[in-house]
């Protein structure tokens, strides 16, 4: 059987797991292209990702592409559905807000733009920081965001604040017009319904790291010095 390529399903919501699985399969195809192959099956990328092949060939079925019986899915094809389907193929535009170590840390990654997303502007109170440039992106300070967000069309933030004033930011954010938010913060901010919060705590998973390492090594804590 040929490959295909059609729409996306609409009409099932496709499970978180398999969203978040979903980059990895395209990870690996591109690094499987990258060393000659032109097909890729699902079992080749078990081995690749740990993940069992039948839980792949269920997560790539969202995407409705077919492969060839004993071969598996041509490699093109495979890239091309998961970067549409992802989001990838398109550049969807940010504002950032809190340029300190960590939001200048993503204001330096210039590989955000191979995953569809451009930070245009970041946004920030500490005089130190506004009207500088980070890899070329102005600075401005927060109280600007408003006039900012009149004159574009951007719908995503991302918070990379103090703890203490995430919700604050968020509140105004939302006021501004933006419509879905990338959290780095481990704070749960509350928005209504209609707002996209995606988050992503950094410290939440460095304590899962901590407490896993915990339990395979069978060591306490260290202490505080």
């Amino acid at each position: 059987m040929n490959n295909e390529i059609r729409s996306p399903k609409t009409k099932n919501k496709i499970p978180e797991p398999t969203i978040r699985r979903l980059p990895w399969y395209l990870s690996n195809s591109k690094l499987l292209k990258q060393k000659g192959e032109r097909f890729v099956s699902s079992t080749q990328l078990a081995k690749e990702t740990g993940i069992d092949s039948s839980q792949i060939a269920k997560d790539l079925s969202y995407v409705n592409i077919s492969g060839r019986t004993r071969v598996g899915y041509e490699i093109d094809s495979l890239i091309s559905v998961l970067e549409f389907f992802l989001g990838f193929v398109g550049i969807h535009k940010a504002f950032l807000f809190g340029a300190g170590s960590l939001g200048a840390a993503l204001l330096d990654d210039s590989g955000l733009s191979h995953f569809g997303l451009e930070i245009v502007a970041a946004f920030d109170v500490n005089p130190k920081l506004v009207g500088t440039k980070v890899n070329g992106i102005p600075i401005f300070h927060t109280d600007d965001f408003p006039q900012k967000a009149e004159m574009s069309s951007v719908k995503i933030g991302i918070l990379t604040v103090p703890i203490e004033i995430a919700q604050g930011i968020t509140d105004i954010m939302i006021e501004g017009g933006i419509k879905a938010i990338w959290n780095f913060t481990p704070f749960r901010i509350r928005v209504p319904e209609n707002i996209v919060v995606q988050n992503t705590s950094l410290y939440a998973h460095l304590a899962l790291m901590f407490n896993r390492l915990k339990e395979n090594t069978d060591e306490n804590y260290p202490d505080r010095k």
